[in-house]
């Protein structure tokens, strides 16, 4: 009881009162690598004067020297002396300090994405890409948990760039947060625009889920990946062949790509995943992501040989670069079915992707030192890269990009990615092939949820709430939606014996509208009954309204629309005044900064017909708005599931497109 109280003290507190002493950075942690040495003299003075201000005067002449020592090592300033002592984990939602359960709820979800279990640079507030904050620096977590803990049910915090701006008087039914992260004017959103004013300390890049505090871990991509990985192969396979010893080739043991390898189990082949820093493969490796871990060429080889010819279902990592297992396989006539990539290519100058050749160390010491000639390295390996996937291809390999912007940063390298036409690329988006027109079209995206009471007991039972709801709406689902219907019934049944668990009691799965209302009112029914504690619900950003992503989410869109941005900026301001309990807005997640748009929410849920009230008019927007859009760009998918939305819900009234014959525009001469 002593340890919670004074864990509930020192959120109260925020900055604390007295200086704390110093602290040594931590030995063994997976660090973030230090960041471009970007600013001028005089900027490096702003940003200390900017990273000053949390602080009183009194406190300025010791801190000063501290934060510029921070800034010259990791190129940001962290302010690590001023770290909680306690544990970041997800506790219950009883133990957070908090005038309202919306606030307690949202804690909980900012200490889960700290978890060091969950977080892949903990120390440096980032959760997952290599970039993805939750915060810029330690301040802004200590006040923001203190405004939490004061806030009341007709409050709203309002997060600029992780800087709690504020608590504002606004009403119950508002958000009680509202994010945005690395809003940028539009002329300054390159790569190094990031750089600049994240070294300054005035924005900072939230990625998709951690900057909105929605990250469960590599669960939250394992089921997406589950049903890419799945559906790729039900495209190459003959009919009733199975996936059984066959691999699928990918890169990226991060923490979103660490889903790949128990995906790649779920979906029943072989897969073999690499990555250049072994502390991450061996992170994977203890969590049970992956099964085997090999450091050495020829054992890769002889172990693929071996699974091959006994048709295994295994997941290999191995620690090195993915360009030497594209190129020796090759030499080796290993036939690869499945090939793609993930590794944090939208973050390609600082550590989201490292040349073959050099090692890990070393690629590190040019990220600090040589700069420019890591870029000309990581382009390098680019090409090599391309070139290899080429060869496979051109044997019958289906290559996909996962949308981490590996053809986009190839194509800048002078990599052989380019259609014939010059503007697409060779190898299509997971999106175009799959996910788009077999999933978000029709609805279907990951929504997810977290069970507040931190007991394994409420998931299993969601769990067993979810799985009824599925099969009640399936007997009843057209055939378009049925294999989707099937393979979420299928996840959510074997979800608990595939371990998915790290950090918070959290599940996902792709639902459309209709599943997702229905699934969370069956929970608010059950946390009305007693049966379960509160449950927090979201979904990735990753979804069928969320994201304008020309190159990801948004890469079925065929009309010109594809590099606007309003469907992500409706999402968010229509989610808020429709009862989410918090929203959020970013530049750059996924697929790198300045080339996307996405926005995200979370609910709680604790049984009141309030909640009720705004699970049905908030998820159905979330969803359908997405829908429309896809609609209106005359995916025929979209206009069947918009048409039987709106046949369910009478004041629905979506502008739909006319269809033009191609006759009538060809003939056409200009």
């Amino acid at each position: 009881m002593d340890t919670v109280i004074n864990f509930q003290e020192q959120i109260r507190q925020g900055i604390p009162s007295v200086l704390p002493e110093a602290k040594p950075y931590p030995a063994g942690v997976n660090r973030a690598p230090k960041r471009k040495d970007i600013l001028t003299p005089e900027e490096k003075q702003l940003a200390i004067r900017n990273a000053l201000r949390y602080f009183p005067k009194e406190w300025h002449q010791e801190l000063a020297a501290e934060f510029a020592q921070e800034l010259k090592d990791f190129g940001r300033i962290y302010m690590y002396r001023f770290k909680p002592n306690y544990d970041l984990k997800a506790r219950s939602i009883s133990d957070y300090p908090a005038k309202c359960e919306q606030a307690a709820a949202i804690m909980l979800m900012i200490d889960n994405n700290l978890d060091p279990a969950v977080a892949q640079h903990p120390e440096e507030l980032i959760t997952y890409g290599g970039n993805g904050a939750v915060f810029q620096n330690w301040a802004q977590y200590l006040l923001t948990m203190k405004y939490l803990s004061e806030m009341e049910s007709d409050q709203t915090l309002h997060l600029y760039s992780g800087h709690p701006m504020g608590l504002f008087p606004s009403s119950e039914d508002a958000p009680r947060v509202v994010v945005t992260n690395g809003m940028m004017i539009p002329n300054y959103s390159k790569p190094d625009d990031w750089e600049k004013f994240n070294a300054l300390g005035v924005t900072q890049y939230g990625q998709m889920t951690a900057g909105s505090f929605m990250y469960i871990g590599p669960q939250g991509i394992v089921h997406g990946t589950t049903i890419t990985v799945m559906n790729a192969f039900r495209k190459v396979l003959e009919k009733g062949q199975s996936p059984k010893g066959k691999i699928f080739l990918t890169a990226g043991l991060g923490g979103m790509s660490g889903a790949q390898p128990k995906a790649g189990n779920i979906a029943n082949c072989i897969t073999v995943c690499a990555e250049v820093n072994p502390k991450a493969a061996i992170k994977r490796h203890e969590q049970g992501w992956v099964d085997e871990l090999v450091d050495n060429m020829d054992a890769l080889v002889a172990r693929v040989r071996e699974a091959q010819a006994n048709d295994e279902v295994v997941s290999i990592a191995f620690i090195g670069n993915v360009v030497d297992v594209w190129e020796t396989f090759y030499e080796k006539d290993i036939f690869i079915h499945l090939g793609s990539d993930q590794t944090s290519l939208h973050n390609p100058w600082s550590g989201g992707y490292y040349p073959v050749d050099i090692s890990y160390d070393e690629s590190n010491r040019l990220i600090r030192e040589e700069p420019e000639l890591f870029k000309v390295k990581v382009q390098e390996t680019l090409k090599r890269h391309a070139d290899a996937v080429n060869k496979h291809t051109a044997r019958g390999t289906y290559f996909f990009d996962y949308g981490n912007a590996f053809l986009l940063e190839a194509s800048r390298a002078g990599g052989d990615v380019m259609a014939e036409n010059g503007i697409d690329f060779k190898y299509p988006s997971y999106v175009q092939d799959i996910l788009g027109p077999m999933c978000f079209d029709y609805g279907f995206g990951p929504f997810r949820w977290v069970c507040t009471s931190g007991k394994p007991e409420d998931l299993d039972r969601t769990d067993a709430i979810a799985a009824e709801v599925l099969n009640k709406i399936m007997a009843e689902s057209p055939e378009e939606i049925q294999q989707q219907m099937q393979d979420n019934i299928t996840w959510i049944k074997d979800a608990k014996q595939n371990k998915l668990v790290v950090g918070s009691q959290a599940r996902i799965l792709y639902a459309d509208s209709q599943g997702r209302m229905e699934i969370a009112k069956a929970f608010n029914d059950a946390i009305n009954r007693g049966e379960i504690g509160p449950v927090v619900l979201g979904r990735d950003h990753h979804d069928v309204s969320g994201t304008d992503s020309p190159f990801r989410e948004t890469s079925n869109i065929y009309d010109g629309s594809r590099f606007t941005a309003d469907m992500a900026i409706h999402n968010v301001i229509g989610d808020g005044f429709r009862g989410a309990t918090w929203v959020s807005i970013h530049n750059g997640g996924g697929v790198g900064w300045g080339e996307v748009i996405n926005g995200g929410f979370g609910m709680l849920l604790d049984g009141s017909e309030s909640a009720e009230r705004r699970l049905k008019s908030m998820l159905l927007f979330d969803v359908n708005n997405g829908i429309a859009r896809r609609s209106w760009a005359r995916n025929k998918e979209a206009n069947f599931a918009i048409q039987r939305e709106m046949a369910r819900t009478p004041k629905l009234k979506v502008t739909l497109a006319n269809q033009v014959d191609d006759e009538i525009i060809n003939k056409l001469t200009f």
